[in-house]
């Protein structure tokens, strides 16, 4: 008797990890440039200072911003994907550190979007805003419910870093998990909830204790 397998379903999360790593960087490096170009290099604290010694600093730190994308996103990717790889081993879920890092880079689309909405934001609604201002906005994170200027400012990151994208991120990793995992999306949770956001949650509280 001959037995037919199922054909493996397809998934995002199964593209070339190569191909998916070079969009997204070029995406990002794209969103970036025009962030910097058309937004923050057109507020008034730069123009003030394009012609001194500190807006050649604030040139030097966009461009290192711009060549940093790939060697960011690879540490990010190698130790996120590590710690959820764990969870998984932990768990027992055979899921490879390959399928793992490659969950991770299709996850990692989602922050695309708030980047697309800062700059629509302040080149379509709020045209003039202060460099503090872009610093401080994050589409639909906690921070649009405190006072920048006022708070403490070591709670400005972590504020900013609870939005609605990074929720996403978590169901994206939970779906990309379990693609793979093919169990109980139940059990992809808890691995998830106790392997990166865990680790999440103690980050943004390193960030508070240890800022000055």
């Amino acid at each position: 008797m001959t037995i037919i397998s199922k054909p493996e379903t397809k998934s995002f999360f199964a593209t070339d990890k190569r191909l998916l790593f070079v969009l997204l960087c070029m995406a990002t490096l794209l969103l970036l440039y025009i962030k910097i170009s058309f937004i923050e290099n057109e507020t008034a604290a730069f123009e003030f200072l394009q012609d001194r010694p500190e807006g050649m600093i604030l040139r030097i730190i966009a461009a290192l911003k711009l060549f940093s994308i790939p060697i960011i996103y690879l540490w990010k990717f190698t130790v996120i994907a590590f710690v959820i790889w764990c969870g998984c081993f932990m768990f027992g879920y055979r899921v490879t550190y390959t399928q793992c890092w490659g969950v991770v880079i299709g996850a990692e689309y989602i922050f695309l979007v708030p980047e697309l909405l800062k700059i629509m934001w302040f080149m379509v609604i709020e045209t003039d805003p202060t460099y503090n201002d872009i610093g401080a906005f994050y589409p639909l994170s906690l921070m649009h419910f405190f006072d920048y200027y006022s708070i403490d400012k070591r709670w400005a990151y972590p504020l900013r870093a609870l939005n609605l994208f990074e929720i996403a991120y978590w169901f994206l990793l939970v779906a990309g998990i379990h693609h793979y995992a093919r169990k109980d999306k139940k059990y992809v949770w808890i691995i998830v909830s106790c392997s990166y956001i865990l680790l999440f949650f103690l980050w943004l509280g390193f960030y508070v204790i240890v800022y000055k």
